[in-house]
């Protein structure tokens, strides 16, 4: 068992099933905060729901924090290890079926800056600003005042907005490789994986941009 962790085959699955947490989590999360555009009372409703249940949120940041840690140490030594197998970095590229895309050479760099954007986030709305309101009676969290606020400062708006388009191919080209790692990516069924993979990279991150959208309208009224 042990073995097949070294090895690059049982590396690839873990981190495939890190990246499967992850990937499950923001759509999730985008779900959650798509009821900014219901009502700023249902917003903040849902997000003192998922604070006020300790034991859950605890139990899923734990699961969060440790999937990403792993899915960031394996891709680090899986790296080191394909440019190790290289040779050198201006060995001749491949071309045609085998060449690899733009989003596949840049894996690293769109990581390091979604994890960036993740670091970022929390410090601006889990551990930003405080700000209270009644909702139904109950006080709690007004989160939809701090996102409204963030979201009309421009240098926050473009860094959110190119964080998430990167975070789109990562997604994208990470939901493929994930089939592929896990044996499902045979010929036949490469173009409908691919597809789906993208058409979920574009609904999490359309509905994350659907927040500052909101505020750029709303401010505009």
């Amino acid at each position: 068992m042990f073995d097949f962790v070294k090895s690059t085959v049982g590396r690839k699955y873990i981190m495939g099933i890190s990246g499967l947490v992850w990937m499950g989590f923001v759509l999730s999360h985008m779900a959650g905060n798509m009821l900014i555009l219901v009502s700023p009372d249902l917003y903040n409703a849902y997000g003192h729901a998922i604070v006020s249940n300790k034991p859950l949120l605890y139990g899923a940041e734990s699961v969060l924090v440790l999937a990403l840690i792993v899915h960031v140490m394996t891709a680090i030594s899986l790296t080191v290890e394909n440019r190790k197998a290289k040779g050198s970095r201006y060995a001749v590229s491949a071309s045609g079926d085998k060449a690899s895309t733009l989003a596949s050479r840049t894996m690293g760099m769109q990581g390091s800056v979604v994890l960036a954007f993740i670091i970022l986030h929390l410090a601006t709305f889990k551990y930003g600003t405080h700000y209270d309101t009644v909702v139904n009676g109950v006080q709690m969290r007004d989160l939809h005042r701090l996102i409204v606020e963030v979201f009309q400062q421009p240098g926050y708006v473009l860094w959110y907005v190119v964080a998430l388009v990167l975070l789109m191919f990562h997604l994208s080209h990470g939901a493929s490789s994930i089939f592929q790692s896990f044996g499902f990516l045979e010929r036949k069924m490469q173009k409908g994986l691919r597809k789906f993979a993208w058409t979920y990279a574009i609904i999490v991150v359309a509905g994350f941009l659907s927040q500052p959208a909101y505020v750029f309208l709303l401010k505009g009224k």
